[in-house]
């Protein structure tokens, strides 16, 4: 097995930043992984604010636009609005949700709120032949999430597929302008990528310009640029996350990174003991390992908010790497430490701040908005575009073992999202026995590199029960296994019954003060995947 610094045996290609597709965005949750599913087929795509002007967007010189979905109406006063003039650049344009009503508004069709929103599944029927559909069966299932709907269309434009309750597709070929009311761009909608593909090579005509290898050259030279005469620390988790962003900077300055893992009290049975033996034995890391979970369960008690909890948890860390990095400095003269590494991935970042366009905030997180804003290090976050199975396969290209690479995502907060209510040392406790009988036997049914999560929650309720010819009024566990690519949209697994009374007859048996377990069967929107 390679360490930690071992290189790549691959020569990178340089990465083109021209003659992409350029991905506007009006606020949508899923506009990188719009960019993400271009830059799949090996092609550069760029993310550019909706307000950018002609003359950036001109800069990139692309081959092709795709106007991004959004939370907006475009009849609301304070819509998002693209310059027209971007219609006007000669290259192919297609609109996504919010991004097709917008270019068919702009252009003189109509939108209105739907009788009937539509959110999750539905079906796409083909009415009409297009390049965007070729290779596609007539029917398709598609993944929705609007509230608004096209109802007159531009001239020049025809319709090329309905659902059951909106127009779905529509297309001026003569002009190369397209719609899509759907998202081709997530995992549930069928065909998807081949209905990208023929946009990208078929209408756009784009060449194959962007690997992941020459992303980690370009990424180490970025940051050997950027820290140079600096060291850094970095926030360690051991997870695939953390764990990649920390080996593309450990080969960038070296010994000059040092990796700290704290124990916040709201980890997984075990996992801190495991975790430093892996990170330091296993990856060669120099690592340092913090019990702080007295402090971090001190500022927590008594909050019940969510978004409380993850601001609490996400400065206690600040006040920890600082403290840390006193030390560091006290104990060996020489540089500086002037960054916080980070894993922050794409979806963190969607979820918690607006980032190139005015994307709605869902939640925080603990290394996003959760961070202080007086922040005495400046971040380094390598990961922070990109998505979990695009890091998988980074960390893959970088040699890193297949036991790190499969890891369930687990939240920076910890338990302290997956425990509803007020934390205490007994619940999280409760939840800890039960969160290990889920994994178990996801691992015993050789579910666990199948799905992508698989977790228990402590839920706020108390539930009579009978146990041993007694009543009991006891607490409630829901088992939360989901299917994913990336995060950004999720389903429920559908597990084998007998795997489920497993998990349930274990928990109620081994878990003391259990007596219910429920499976949450929601999807991702209009849920997420963490409760909290």
């Amino acid at each position: 097995m390679p360490s930690a610094g071992a290189a790549v045996d691959k020569t990178p290609e340089a990465v083109s930043t021209k003659h992409g597709i350029v991905v506007l965005d009006f606020g949508g949750q899923y506009t990188q992984l719009i960019a993400r599913r271009i830059r799949e087929q090996q092609v550069f795509s760029a993310v550019l604010p909706c307000t950018a002007k002609l003359e950036e967007i001109r800069a990139q010189d692309p081959v092709g636009i795709v106007l991004s979905g959004g939370p907006s109406s475009v009849y609301d006063k304070d819509a998002p609005l693209c310059d027209p003039e971007v219609l006007k650049l000669g290259v192919p344009v297609l609109g996504i949700c919010y991004g097709m009503q917008w270019l068919t508004h702009t252009l003189g069709g109509k939108v209105a709120r739907a009788d009937r929103r539509e959110y999750g599944r539905a079906q796409l029927d083909i009415e009409k032949a297009s390049v965007l559909f070729k290779g596609c069966a007539s029917q398709l299932k598609i993944w929705n999430s609007h509230g608004d709907h096209v109802i007159d269309l531009p001239a020049g434009f025809h319709v090329t597929g309905r659902t059951d309750n909106a127009v779905a597709s529509v297309e001026n070929a003569a002009e190369r302008f397209y719609g899509l009311e759907f998202h081709p761009e997530v995992n549930h909608t069928e065909r998807g990528t081949e209905i990208l593909q023929n946009f990208i090579f078929e209408i756009c005509g784009a060449g194959k310009n962007w690997n992941r290898v020459g992303f980690i050259s370009e990424t180490v030279a970025s940051i050997r640029k950027h820290a140079e005469g600096a060291r850094a620390i970095c926030g360690l988790s051991g997870g695939v996350d953390s764990t990649v962003a920390a080996v593309l900077v450990h080969r960038a300055i070296g010994e000059r990174l040092t990796n700290i893992f704290v124990d916040t009290g709201l980890l997984r049975r075990n996992e801190f003991v495991d975790t430093l033996e892996m990170l330091r034995d296993r990856l060669g890391l120099n690592v340092i390992g913090v019990d702080a979970s007295e402090r971090f369960l001190s500022k927590l008690q008594g909050v019940s908010d969510p978004e409380r909890k993850r601001k609490i948890i996400g400065n206690e860390f600040i006040e920890v790497f600082a403290e840390e990095e006193r030390k560091l400095v006290a104990s060996a003269a020489g540089l500086p430490v002037k960054f916080l590494v980070q894993g922050t991935l794409y979806p963190d970042v969607i979820e918690s701040v607006s980032v190139k366009g005015p994307s709605a905030v869902i939640k925080s997180h603990h290394n996003v908005g959760g961070l202080p804003e007086d922040m005495p290090f400046g971040l380094i976050e390598p990961l922070r575009d990109l998505f979990k199975d695009e890091v998988r396969q980074i960390g893959r290209d970088l040699g890193l073992p297949q036991e790190i690479l499969v890891k369930h995502p687990f939240p920076g907060p910890g338990l302290a999202v997956r425990l509803l209510g007020e934390i205490t040392s007994e619940k999280l406790e409760t939840l800890r026995g039960a969160d290990a009988v889920v994994v178990e036997e996801i691992r015993r049914a050789g579910l666990y590199e199948k799905v992508w999560q698989a977790f228990a929650v402590l839920l706020p309720v108390r539930s009579v029960g009978v146990m041993g010819d007694g009543r009991t009024y006891g607490h409630t566990i829901a088992v939360r296994v989901v299917d994913s690519q990336d995060a950004m949209t999720a389903d429920w697994s559908r597990l084998p019954v007998d795997v489920l009374e497993r998990m349930s007859v274990r928990i109620v048996n081994e878990v003391p003060g259990v007596n219910r377990v429920v499976y949450d069967i929601s999807s991702k929107p209009p849920s997420t995947i963490e409760w909290e």
